[in-house]
């Protein structure tokens, strides 16, 4: 691969990363679980990619999130999280909030609405976004930072490409079963070998992926318990209390996501706006991620007390939801003004850009969506 070569700071980072992993490994006897190499990449102390220092997001960074690219897309979010809170509570807590955009664009539109809301609350396990965060929303104080999930909670939940971050299990056909994927150090680099796997992954990966026996020998892909955990942590979380949470992320729905043609997967890693799919390159300083299963989320949920309200593209949640209001209230006349909005919104629904790729998935309890939301929903596709 021809990417860019890191400064002498970061390069020594990534070593400090990688003599951890490998003394994990030695440590477990010579292999370690992928997931668990994936979890010390990205969030090992200090080293991992979102516990590190180095910057993650916009032009500096490795990739740009839909809130970077327009905030229309945030104030969108807002005016559908102002009817949910409108049923449950004027709070909102949000997962994974960057570089602070997306909070910042949802409380200033609120607040043109004239909607009150108690409490923003932000779950961040980087500390250099965090920090980021604070600087970016100090004129807000009905903002704070968490470590963790409250134990209960009335309002709207935000997650914005937050699943495709969690560690995944790499699993992989061989003949009539199925093994897992470990990681090892051979000739001096990291390496993928196969395993055995225990009887709670393989019932997660019988339970995931439809017509998994049909499936072709050497077929590799991965299944999510970490993410379906998350789902079930967010009935907890609304268990003493009613809400709804919007996720929205890269993926397919499982009759989609398990494709034949798919048969390497669909991990995928980015580094300074370069996509390649080698998760073992300069550990720490790349970002790892793996495409949503919308149909294991929605179960997960669903079997953990959530009602599924609605699942659909992005495209069709950001129309649903007002986004062509929102920017016509730009004069398309003013062309220096309308004509960048303009654009950036299309990147946000276009089939080619943004708009089929990312999924929006709402699931709550003692609420209901919005009737032009119901209306776009097709979650008889999970």
């Amino acid at each position: 691969m021809s990417l860019p070569v890191p400064n002498s700071d970061a390069l020594a980072a990534s070593q400090a990363l990688q003599r951890l992993i490998a003394a994990e490994i030695a440590e477990q006897g010579g292999a370690i679980p992928f997931s668990r190499f994936m979890e010390l990449a990205l969030y090992a102390p200090n080293l991992g990619y979102y516990s590190g220092g180095a910057a993650k997001l916009g032009r500096d960074g490795d990739f740009t999130t839909a809130p970077e690219i327009s905030p229309l897309f945030g104030a969108t979010l807002a005016r559908a999280s102002a009817a949910i809170m409108a049923q449950s509570g004027p709070n909102i807590i949000e997962f994974g909030a960057g570089t602070g955009k997306l909070a910042r664009d949802v409380l200033t539109t609120l607040a043109e609405l004239g909607v009150q809301i108690d409490s923003y609350t932000i779950i961040e396990l980087s500390g250099e976004l965090r920090a980021r965060q604070q600087e970016a929303l100090k004129d807000f104080p009905q903002v704070r930072w968490l470590n963790g999930m409250p134990e209960g909670f009335h309002g709207a939940v935000l997650a914005n490409e937050v699943l495709d971050a969690m560690p995944v299990e790499l699993v992989m056909k061989e003949g009539a079963g199925w093994t897992r994927q470990y990681v090892t150090i051979a000739a001096g680099a990291f390496t993928l070998i196969p395993g055995e796997i225990d009887a709670a992954l393989l019932e997660q990966v019988e339970r995931q992926i439809p017509d998994a026996s049909t499936l072709q020998d050497g077929y590799l892909t991965e299944v999510h318990p970490v993410a379906c955990g998350f789902m079930r942590s967010l009935a907890g979380m609304f268990k003493s209390g009613k809400g709804a949470a919007l996720l929205c992320d890269y993926g397919f729905p499982a009759r989609e996501y398990y494709f034949d043609e798919r048969s390497s997967g669909t991990l995928m890693c980015h580094y300074r706006h370069h996509a390649h799919p080698d998760p073992f390159y300069l550990p720490g300083l790349q970002d790892i991620t793996a495409h949503v299963d919308f149909t294991a989320m929605a179960l997960a949920a669903q079997d953990a007390g959530l009602e599924v309200l609605a699942y659909m593209s992005q495209a069709s949640f950001l129309l649903a939801a007002g986004i062509g209001e929102l920017l016509l209230r730009t004069d398309p006349e003013d062309a220096l003004r309308y004509l960048p909005q303009s654009k950036a919104v299309q990147k946000l629904v276009s089939p080619a850009e943004m708009g089929e790729l990312f999924k929006v998935l709402l699931v709550g309890k003692g609420v209901e969506a919005d009737p032009a939301i119901v209306r776009a929903d097709r979650s008889h596709r999970l």
